[in-house]
């Protein structure tokens, strides 16, 4: 496909289309299966709080590739403990069903610039009910973490298709973790090509920090 988007510089778009055609080459040579198959990441079902005392339940849903929007998830959940919730940390593909719960925090990795597509199916799939409750988005990301006018709203952007489904949600961002260890041989192989390197860019202050105010 011819680079037209004005939005995106040549570059870009070549880049862009150098991963499109490395991906398409991997599944073409017969290797798919393994190129895309990850490791397995835990995706633990956790509860924080005392369940025997009457209080607030909160959902805290995550979606993960790699395992660090988990442990940011589990952070968040202890940290909302100490507040007197009760906090259940579930995956999304779990379907965890919202009604329960007076409150609910849906968190995702980013991939390819997006959020992870089990989020925002779950998102669309609960539209209606998350709605008439307190909601808030936690985004974890690698890229556009800086305090620059563009990375701002470059994550920011990450948000945009969710934003059409949420009215007004609380949201935060935080600067993620790579592994590739944690990666298919495919995701390894694209986060190369965009300049991806391993490290872990957590600020567990600032992720307890969010967690002691939201909501408030």
């Amino acid at each position: 496909m011819p680079c037209q988007t004005k939005s995106i510089s040549r570059r870009d778009c070549l880049k862009v289309a150098g991963i499109t055609l490395a991906a398409t080459a991997v599944t073409c040579s017969g290797l798919g299966f393994v190129a895309t198959r990850k490791p397995d990441i835990p995706t633990p079902d956790l509860v924080f709080g005392d369940e025997t005392i009457l209080r607030d339940r909160i959902l805290v849903a995550y979606a993960t590739r790699a395992g660090s929007t988990v442990e940011i998830a589990i952070a968040i959940g202890e940290s909302l403990s100490q507040r007197n919730y009760i906090v259940e940390v579930r995956p999304v593909i779990d379907q965890p069903d919202i009604n329960p719960y007076q409150a609910v925090i849906i968190g995702s990795a980013i991939r390819m610039g997006n959020w992870l597509p089990e989020a925002v199916e779950y998102i669309k799939h609960n539209q209606q009910i998350l709605n008439q409750k307190p909601v808030a988005l936690f985004t974890a990301h690698m890229l556009n973490a800086g305090d620059d006018e563009t990375s701002r709203a470059n994550r920011l952007a990450y948000l945009n298709p969710v934003r059409e489904i949420l009215t007004d949600p609380e949201e935060a961002f935080f600067a993620g973790k790579m592994d590739f260890t944690k990666l298919s041989f495919l995701d390894r192989m694209i986060s190369r090509m965009v300049g991806a390197v391993e490290d872990d860019l957590r600020d567990w202050d600032k992720i307890r920090t969010w967690a002691q105010a939201v909501f408030k």
